[in-house]
């Protein structure tokens, strides 16, 4: 395992970490593929033990219960400084005017709720998990900015967002004095490049990070196309992702992945790990060999003639993910 700084701070992440939405009771939330506790800690055990050290879930993911499965499981296989774990606040957790969004009360509230289930007193990077049109910026800086000054957490994070919506809130904790963001967890993948426009630039010269969701657009990039799994026949969201004409992008992972003698899915992430602002593609794994081609694409060096094959197809498209 290869590790990078994470933007301009001095903390050290595994150029791999492991999603947790995978984990977490099947019959909690909307996300009825996924795997419970006794499936799931197998598989955190299998990441550390490869040298994965940052894991990343949601207060919404499974009703709560993807934070509880993975802090049990990583107060078991790990100590608790030398991992970096990672939470995110924003979705809906209950009923009522007050159950959503990033004011004050909500993120107050909820990094609460997040350390309980979690089982721990700090988590290494909070994150917003999208913008929130209802609250000021400056509210909720400074809220972030008083959790980190707490104790709660050591840094903060924000996820899918227009690129000005995010220079707004960095704008706004630098004339408050409050604590800046250090990552982006960004949908960007070979079938989704918008983010290439404004946001990847931005990150660049602001010393942050990104660290993609969906970096194998949900599978599509490691399988036949048209070919349905029974998460992608549920995931509505994720079918409206990506576009027809995307086939040609697919075909292309498959023929160099086909001409190296790998899975696909090393291609593909090994793509991201190439690029410049990419500190760590967020990785979902419900099997073992899902980790194994994420550890092992760390090592792909891919060649100019590939990175153009691969990046050539593309075409520009609305923007999605936020």
């Amino acid at each position: 395992m290869q590790y990078v700084k994470l933007g301009s701070t001095g903390l050290d992440v595994s150029r791999i970490c492991l999603g947790c939405m995978t984990y977490g009771l099947p019959d909690r939330g909307t996300h009825e593929w996924t795997l419970g506790e006794e499936a799931s800690r197998p598989l955190i055990r299998q990441a550390l033990e490869a040298g994965v050290n940052f894991f990343d879930t949601a207060n919404v993911y499974s009703d709560g219960t993807s934070e509880e499965i993975v802090g049990r499981a990583l107060r078991d296989f790990a100590d608790r400084d030398e991992i970096v774990l990672a939470t995110k606040v924003h979705g809906r957790t209950r009923p009522g005017p007050n159950g959503a969004g990033l004011s004050r009360k909500a993120i107050l509230s909820e990094i609460d709720h997040s350390l309980r289930r979690l089982g721990t007193d700090y988590v290494d990077l909070y994150q917003i998990h999208r913008y929130d049109h209802g609250t000021p910026a400056e509210e909720t800086m400074e809220a972030l900015h008083d959790v980190v000054k707490a104790g709660k957490a050591r840094y903060i994070g924000a996820s899918s967002m227009y690129a000005w919506e995010f220079a707004k809130l960095q704008h706004a904790a630098e004339l408050g004095g409050w604590t800046r963001f250090v990552s982006m967890q960004n949908h960007y993948n070979l079938l989704y490049r918008e983010e290439e426009r404004e946001m990847l630039p931005l990150c660049a010269d602001q010393g942050v990070s990104t660290l993609p969701w969906s970096p194998l657009a949900r599978g599509r990039l490691t399988r036949d196309w048209g070919t349905v799994t029974e998460r992608s026949a549920a995931d509505a969201f994720g079918g409206r992702l990506y576009l027809e004409g995307d086939r040609s992008i697919v075909e292309a992972v498959t023929r160099i992945a086909g001409a190296r003698g790998v899975p696909r899915a090393q291609v593909a992430l090994a793509w991201l790990l190439h690029q410049d602002t990419v500190a760590a593609p967020i990785v979902g794994a419900a099997r073992p060999g899902h980790l194994e081609d994420a550890v092992a694409s760390v090592e792909l060096e891919l060649s100019e003639k590939e990175m153009e094959e691969l990046q050539q197809p593309y075409t520009p498209r609305a923007i999605s993910g936020h």
